[in-house]
Order: C-alpha cells, then structure tokens, then sequence
C-alpha cells in the first residue's frame, strides 16, 4: 500500500509540472491572465480545421450504443473523480487521457492498481476538466457507415486551449473531424446542454439562444441538422433554470433510451424545482421520434452535506450526470443516505449493467460531475438496434408487437426477439421478419400474457459481416420488461379530470399559439406570458366555461425563444413553456 506521503508527493509533483490551476466552470483571474498568455492564434487553429458539414446524411451516436473509447482530460485537483472513471471504463473500452505529463500519470495509475491496457496518453496542454462541454462528437454517415467527428466552438471563448483539443482526439483516433467555427455554420454550444437520443431529436437550454445572439432559431437548428443530422421540428428547447448558473441541461435531466428521460426533483418549491416541473410539463406535451409519450423517470436532486439546496447556497448536487460505457453505467454519488434510493432507480432501469458509484462531491459545487468530464466515440463498425421498449399495460388479449430498427453497413442477416415469463428463467426465441425495408424495421410479437404477468425480453441480430449485437447490450443477462395490469394495479387514474387542464398547439408556434383548456366547472383565470429574463410579454384574464375552450396567444409579435405560460386560478396555478419560432 501506498504512503499518504508517497501519494501527495506524487499529487503536488504533477500540478506543479502541469502547472493547471483548479478550474471552475466560471473562470477566475489567474485562468484568465495564463490563457491570455498562452493562448493558441485564431490562424493555428483555423489552420487545422475542416469548417463545413460532414457529408449528409448524419446521425448522431446516442450516449447508449457501443464505443471504442471514453476521452478525459486529466486535471489534478480531481484525481479522485478521474482515477475511478478510469478504473472502471478500462474494463470495458479504450480510455483516451489529454495531459501534459503522460510518464508521470502513467506512474500514478500501476501505483493505484490499474492495469496501463486499454490506456493512452495524448500529451497536450489545456484549460479545464469539462471536455463534454468541448471535446469531440461521434457522428455516423447513413446511420451506421462512416464514424466522423465533428465540433463546434466553445462557449467560453478564453480556454482557447481546450477548444483545439477535439482535432488531438480525432487525429488520435484516425477521423475526419468536421466543425462549426465558420459563416453561416459558427456555433457556440456547451456540450452539457447538447442532449440526444440518437433518433435525430436534441434538447438544451434557453442558452443556446443566449450564446448565438447574432442567429435566428432556424439558422441554429440548421446548422445541428447538417453537423448532427436533427430532424427539423425535432430541436427542442427548454427555460434556463434560476439557481444552475451554467444553463447545461446535463445537470437536471438526460436519456437513459430513446423514449426514456431521467429528470432530477427537488422538494416542492425548492430551489429549481417549480422550473424544473413546468419544463416536465413541456417535455409531457411531446412525443418521441418514435412517435409515443416520454416516460419520464423522477430522481431526487438531494441537498449537500450540510442540508442546503442551491437557493441556499447548497452544492448542485445531481444524479442526472453519468455515463454509459458499453455494458457499465457510472453514476456520481454523494451521500449514503440519498445514494442508495439513486442507486436503486438506475439498477431497476437498468437491469444487467454494472452500476459504478463515483464519489462527486469534490467536483459538484463547480456544477458538474462524471458526465461533464468525459465524452464518448463511437465504434467504427456499429451494429444498431434502436428500440421503443414496451411499457407496462392493461392489454391481456391480444399480443404484443416489438418493433425495432436494425442497422449494420454490410446489411442484417437476422434477428431475434427472445422473451421470458416470469418466474421462467429461459427465453423462448422468435424470429423477427423485415418490416419495412426502407426504415430498417424488424418486428416480432409476444404472446397475450395475463394480468399480473411480468415479461422480460431483449433483440440479437446478425450482420451480413458476421458481427452480432444485442439490446440492452448487457442481454441476456439485462433485459427490457413489461407488466400486465389490471384494475387493481392502476396506481394513476390518468384519464381523472382535473379542475383545469391546458394544452398548447402548435408549440412550437410561429404566428398564433392556441391554448386549449378543459375546466370542471366555470371559472375565471389570469393568463401571463413570460421571456427567458422574466419579463411579461402577454397577459389576459379570461373566463372560461365548463369544458373545452379555446384561447388564441399572438405569438407572431413575439422574438423567437422560449417563454414561460403561467395560468392562475381559484386552485393554483398551472404552468407550460411555449417555444415561438420565426
């Protein structure tokens, strides 16, 4: 065993070498002065640069799928944090490490018990840890052919550094690397507010309206569509939230699947929390690419170690900030006392994969934890099974269709549909059949199950090149699962009218916005319309009858972004964003 000796001697050896300062999200006035001094010319890095789109069409790779390697960028005054990441994503992928003493970290690595296979060193100089918000994205021509890279310019714009480093990962690994940094394409973007799930739909935050002040929402969404491969209609974006001062979505929400939104929840009133509910309101008024509502997952956003929450100057602790890595989920912890019911939900979400506890205390208070400081690259020859997994239901009579998109560059050979009965512990296998040829859609169906029954199952599919895949990837061991319920096992009554119910159409609007209510009985009600700074924009009482009205918003007056709808009646208060676009 290791001396504490040996260990800080080790620890004050390499800052000292790599001369990197503790950095924050928000920079101080020493990071400011040293990057001003050593700062990399415009010329070098345009130098370098392929400032166009990649070659459409583009998909980008959701966090989910199978990658060849995890890349951080190694900051001392996080060793902790980074030695687990590294410890456990090397089990199961390449880990890529920026830093600029490569000897010296590999030294430290054997001496913590991790095996130096699986790890590699770019040796470079940079800014900061959070290499989500500039490191590289993995993008795939025709869905699954050519693996590319591609970036955009960093919405801190003195870690000149760090905003180079994604060309150092693509040369690394070999791609071609394709970046917004020029006209019409110039994009400022934060990685942690650039949340995808693989079908061509993305979210972030207000911000990215903020940060491109010179760009109507059409042209920002332009330019995701040809770097990322966004559907149009399919960009969607949400209100800042008052107490997370970087605006990065990956600190309350994220995709653990394609229909499937992990969404932070602090106690009522707290903090972000009534944000944080109107946006979820939002995100309930969707549908997925796959064209169902959002199954939205509740985590709670616990206080820190002293019991505050951010409106009290609590840390930022979240749970929404981890990383799959192939078959491994890493997920930041704090607190046992609050860790084990977080550690729970993703085990239960997540059947089969190994779920990782990292201690992030020592890293949430800059706003950020596992998630903000790795990023993923996809691998080169991928095989995808996108999937909407069933849900739970009150059908027990007809069969259950499980419909899936089957991709491979040399084409698909077959597929199977494997599924289980509880308590059976063997799967019964299904051959799948072509679909739809065009949309790569393979289907199969189980059997009418009765009430009470539990079904768990998972798709293996074969390439013409002989490669196989599973979904869940931890198959069959992990598993996807569905119940039969009955009446008795209807905890929500979803179809209960309420005193008011509200829905807004279109949303996103572009001239008129129509606010559709359902009320119980007659009632008047305040109707206000707020920007992103709070200002009212609109506002308007009305009365509205028992049953279905209709009140008509002009949106057409209106700067495109995102506002906030607030509807008060006798019994409270209901909330909706609405996104207005030109």
């Amino acid at each position: 065993m290791k001396s504490l000796l040996h260990i800080l001697v080790f620890l004050g050896v390499l800052c000292s070498a790599s001369g990197q300062p503790v950095l924050p999200v928000v920079l101080s006035p020493p990071e400011v002065e040293t990057d001003n001094l050593l700062a990399v010319s415009k010329e070098l890095r345009d130098a370098a640069s392929v400032p166009m789109p990649p070659p459409p069409p583009v998909r980008a790779m959701a966090e989910w799928e199978e990658v060849q390697a995890v890349v951080i960028t190694w900051d001392t005054d996080y060793t902790p944090i980074l030695t687990e990441v590294v410890r456990h994503s090397r089990k199961e992928c390449r880990v890529i490490i920026i830093t600029n003493q490569p000897e010296l970290l590999d030294t430290f690595l054997r001496t913590e018990n991790i095996p130096p296979d699986n790890i590699e060193f770019i040796e470079a100089g940079f800014n900061s840890v959070w290499i989500r918000d500039y490191g590289p994205w993995a993008v795939y021509h025709n869905d699954v052919d050519s693996l590319m890279i591609v970036d955009w310019i960093y919405d801190d714009s003195t870690r000149t550094r760090d905003d180079t480093l994604s060309r150092r990962v693509a040369e690394r690994l070999g791609l071609p690397i394709y970046e917004a940094i020029e006209p019409p394409y110039d994009w400022v973007h934060a990685g942690g507010n650039n949340l995808q799930d693989g079908m061509g739909s993305l979210f972030s935050s207000g911000l990215v309206l903020e940060t491109n002040p010179g760009k109507t929402w059409e042209e920002i969404a332009a330019i995701a569509r040809a770097f990322l491969g966004i559907i149009p209609g399919r960009y969607f974006t949400l209100p800042t939230l008052p107490y997370d001062s970087i605006h990065h979505l990956d600190m309350h929400m994220r995709f653990m699947d394609e229909e499937t939104i992990l969404v932070g929840q602090y106690p009522e009133g707290v903090a972000d929390g009534p944000q944080i509910e109107e946006n979820v309101g939002f995100l309930q008024q969707l549908t997925t690419a796959f064209g169902n509502p959002y199954a939205i997952i509740r985590i709670l956003m616990p206080p820190d170690a002293l019991g505050r929450y951010p409106d009290e100057n609590g840390f930022y602790r979240t749970y929404t900030n981890g990383i799959f890595v192939n078959k491994t989920y890493l997920l930041p912890v704090y607190e046992e006392q609050y860790d084990t019911t977080a550690l729970r939900i993703h085990r239960e979400l997540l059947p089969g994969y190994t779920i990782v506890g990292i201690d992030c205390d020592g890293i949430v208070d800059n706003f950020g934890a596992i998630h903000c400081i790795a990023k993923l690259v996809g691998v080169r020859d991928p095989l995808r099974i996108a999937h909407a997994r069933l849900r739970d239901t009150e059908n027990t009579s007809e069969p259950y269709p499980v419909k899936a998109i089957v991709q491979h560059r040399s084409g698909i050979a077959g597929a199977t549909l494997y599924y289980r009965v509880l308590p059976d512990s063997s799967y019964t296998a299904v051959p799948m059949a072509l679909e739809d040829e065009q949309a790569s859609l393979w289907a199969g169906t189980i059997p009418a199950q009765p009430v009470n029954t539990e079904v768990q199952y998972y798709i293996h599919a074969t390439a013409h090149s002989g490669k196989e895949q599973v979904r869940p990837m931890v198959a069959p061991e992990g598993y996807f699962r569905f119940r039969m319920l009955g009446p008795s096992g209807i905890i929500e009554q979803p179809h209960r009218k309420k005193a008011l119910e509200l829905d807004i159409y279109p949303n996103p609007a572009v001239d008129l916005a129509r606010l559709r209510f359902t009320a119980a009985e007659p009632q008047k009600a305040c109707l206000e319309l707020f920007n992103l700074q709070g200002q009212r924009v609109w506002s308007k009482v009305q009365y509205l009858p028992q049953g279905e009205s209709e009140v008509l918003l002009p949106a057409g007056g209106l700067a495109s972004g995102v506002y906030h709808l607030s509807v008060t009646d006798g019994e409270g208060r209901i909330g909706r964003a609405l996104v207005v676009r030109k």
